[in-house]
C-alpha cells in the first residue's frame, strides 16, 4: 500500500503510471501537478490522510483499488474491458481529486486531549482560488492543463463522489448522475475505488475509536 512508501516514491509511482497511458497532454498535467502543490497537499483537513503528501497517497490508493476492480469485474462482466480501457482507469483514479491541490492551508488548531485544550498544527480549507465545485473543478483544471480526455473519464471524475456530489434539489443533477452511472462503467469503478481507499485502505485506529 502507498503508506509503506516515502512521499518521493509515491510521486514517482504516480508519474510512472500517468506516463504509461501515453495520453496527449499527460506531461503538461504532470507539470501542473507539481506546480499546484498536488504532491505536498493533504487528502483532507481532518479525516483520512490529513498529512503532507496525503492527497498523492490517496490518489495512488484509489488507482490501485480501481485497477483491481477493473481487472476482476471482467470475470463476471466479460465485455467490461471493451468498454473501459486501462489507461482511462489510471487517469480517472489518479486525477479525480486534483481539485484539492490548492484548497488546504497550514494552520494552528485547537483540540481537546484528556479534557484539556492544546494547540496543534493542521490545515484549514479555503475555496477562494477557484470556487468551481469538486469533481467539476478537477475536470476543468485537467482540460485547461492540456489533457486529452474521453467522455467516460470526465464523467467518472465529475461524479466520483457518488450521491454526495449531487444537488438533490436539481432534477438535472440527479438525472445526469443516473445516466452517467448506467452508460459508463468507469463512473461506478472510480466511485467504488475512492470509497475503498478512503474508508478501508486509509482508516486508522484513532478514527475507529471515534465511533
Amino acid at each position: 500500500m502507498a503508506e509503506n512508501k516515502s512521499n518521493t516514491e509515491v510521486k514517482e509511482e504516480i508519474i510512472g503510471l500517468l506516463k504509461s497511458t501515453g495520453r496527449d497532454g499527460v506531461d503538461d498535467v504532470i507539470g501542473f501537478l507539481e506546480e499546484s502543490g498536488f504532491f505536498e497537499a493533504p487528502a483532507s483537513s481532518t479525516k483520512h490522510l490529513c498529512v503532507e503528501g496525503g492527497l498523492a497517497r490517496h490518489s495512488l490508493n484509489t488507482c490501485r483499488a480501481a485497477l483491481l476492480l477493473w481487472e476482476h469485474l471482467a470475470e463476471i462482466e466479460p465485455t467490461l474491458h471493451n468498454e473501459v480501457k486501462r489507461e482511462s482507469v489510471i487517469l480517472a483514479s489518479l486525477l479525480h481529486d486534483v481539485c484539492k491541490a490548492d484548497i488546504y492551508k497550514r494552520a494552528v488548531k485547537k483540540r481537546k486531549v484528556m479534557g484539556m485544550w492544546e494547540e496543534t498544527e493542521g490545515y484549514k480549507v479555503s475555496y477562494k482560488n477557484f470556487p468551481m465545485g469538486h469533481g467539476e473543478k478537477s475536470v476543468v483544471l485537467l482540460l485547461c492543463a492540456g489533457l486529452e480526455m474521453y467522455d467516460d473519464e470526465m464523467l467518472a471524475i465529475r461524479w466520483h463522489m457518488g450521491a454526495w456530489g449531487i444537488n438533490l434539489n436539481s432534477f438535472e443533477d440527479t438525472r445526469s448522475y443516473d445516466v452517467a452511472n448506467k452508460q459508463y462503467p468507469l463512473v461506478g469503478i472510480i466511485q467504488c475505488a475512492d470509497n475503498i481507499a478512503a474508508n478501508i485502505m486509509e482508516r486508522t485506529g484513532a478514527e475507529l475509536d471515534e465511533y
